[in-house]
């Protein structure tokens, strides 16, 4: 049986044995960040894309079946980070471009600094995307002892270019490396595990690109999907086949580690999947770049052998930036933020199999032509359509939990709460600080990209 082979089988019977070090008080931590993965793009909702790893990983735990992202990349990774509204941090109406000198604010503390100071050892090897115009943005100075992958948004898979300019670095040092960035990723997340502290628990935050644009995989994935006709479509299926079997290489290295019991694995997606590069969302309307559910609820799994029983789903509503108190009280670890936090602990509810009432979830972003806002609340979720250069807002209202497809929409019979909810986002957008990132269609005049962009930072 080769490599491949094993890592397409169920996988059954690799439980683990006891944590790496009974030293250890606290479990591992592994967050998987899949880039622009749509809702039906996974096997275990139904996709023709062979995901059996990530599969396994929902047999093995537990189904996020409300779990929300915000509806592009940034914003989704700030609020993982901070536990904190994006409309907060300035990086929420959309992503930070090559040529921002934008990042998350320092004054804001990030989710490994508190596991740090816990006694973890931290590592994130994958995309940034943070800021990374000053190196005080860079991932070692918020919290990470060890820093792998690149900080824009989108790169050549094989070049790790952005623009022209390499993107691709280690602990803030560029680095020149051959290979497919999606196979890298892993393997840097394979040398961290198997070089850990023994001493010490692990907290490794691996956020892909895959399977992001530009569509790009090894010839071995591409082939597998020759029978999709649609270019586009048979590449992102081979993009995310490839991220999955690269996942199976870090689930087995834990395996292999003995660390599998003793490890707590996230799994989840920083927003929907752009349909027009070959994702889909269905049953659910809309996708990327949107604050239909199709832009904003992702395929999650959350998996700790022994403390949350297999194979079940979850209806708990769950938002990225519920993560951060929710993993910490799971581990033991207390968070040192100063600033509150705006996401909550749901850790017993899912421990449980229980759900209970959320408080508004918001959610916004803009294009050239429109800003896209939203609030679940309670049963109820609004959408908010108002023109980028001014003009009447569109509002839309779905009782959400009976009308996930989000097909009957019920604002006309509900105008009051409708005003409500409205009253509400605005609200919600007065915390967005005026230096914020914005939406900008093409670079400033007279940028060029950094011939290195990690040397090129302040």
């Amino acid at each position: 049986m080769n490599r491949r082979e094993f890592l397409a089988l169920p996988l059954l019977g690799l439980t683990g044995a006891p944590g790496a070090s009974a030293a250890n008080e606290h479990p591992n931590v592994v967050i998987f960040l899949a880039d622009d993965l749509g809702w039906a793009d996974v096997g275990f909702h139904g996709s023709e894309t062979r995901t059996p790893n990530i599969d396994k990983l929902a047999r093995d735990g537990v189904q996020l079946d409300r779990f929300y992202s915000y509806p592009v990349c940034s914003p989704t990774r700030s609020g993982l980070m901070t536990g904190r509204s994006a409309m907060r941090l300035g990086v929420i109406y959309s992503v930070i471009r090559p040529h921002s000198s934008y990042g998350v604010p320092v004054e804001e503390h990030f989710m490994p600094q508190s596991f740090k100071a816990a006694g973890y050892e931290t590592a994130y090897c994958g995309k940034w995307h943070l800021g990374h115009g000053y190196r005080k943005f860079f991932p070692n100075s918020r919290g990470f002892d060890h820093a792998y992958g690149h900080f824009n948004g989108a790169i050549d898979y094989f070049k790790h270019e952005r623009d022209g300019g390499l993107d691709w670095n280690r602990d803030g040092k560029s680095l020149k490396e051959e290979g497919y960035s999606t196979e890298l990723i892993a393997s840097e997340g394979i040398r961290i595990i198997k070089n850990r502290d023994k001493s010490k628990p692990l907290f490794l935050y691996m956020p892909f690109n895959a399977p992001h644009a530009p569509l790009q995989a090894p010839e071995k994935y591409i082939d597998k999907y020759a029978s999709i006709k649609d270019d586009k479509r048979r590449h992102y299926c081979a993009m995310v086949d490839a991220e999955d079997y690269n996942i199976g290489r870090v689930l087995e290295t834990l395996e292999q580690e003995g660390m599998t019991r003793n490890t707590i694995v996230l799994f989840f997606s920083d927003n929907g999947g752009p349909t027009g590069s070959g994702a889909r969302n269905t049953p659910l309307r809309g996708a990327k770049g949107s604050t239909w559910e199709g832009g904003t609820r992702v395929p999650a799994v959350l998996k700790w052998p022994g403390h949350l029983k297999a194979g079940t789903k979850s209806a708990q509503v769950m938002q990225m930036i519920d993560v951060f108190p929710t993993l910490a009280a799971a581990a033991g670890v207390k968070p040192l933020n100063k600033l509150p936090l705006d996401g909550k602990n749901l850790w017993s509810n899912l421990e449980q199999g229980k759900t209970t009432p959320r408080e508004n979830l918001y959610f916004a972003v803009e294009n050239e032509n429109t800003m896209w806002l939203g609030v679940h609340h309670g049963d109820w979720k609004l959408v908010r359509e108002a023109p980028s250069k001014g003009g009447e807002a569109k509002n839309y209202l779905f009782r959400i939990v009976e009308d996930p497809s989000e097909k009957n929409d019920v604002a006309a019979q509900n105008p009051e709460l409708v005003k409500e909810l409205v009253a509400a986002i605005q609200k919600w957008q007065t915390l967005y600080p005026p230096n914020g990132v914005r939406h900008e269609s093409t670079a400033r005049a007279g940028w060029k990209a950094p011939a290195q962009y990690a040397e090129a930072a302040r």
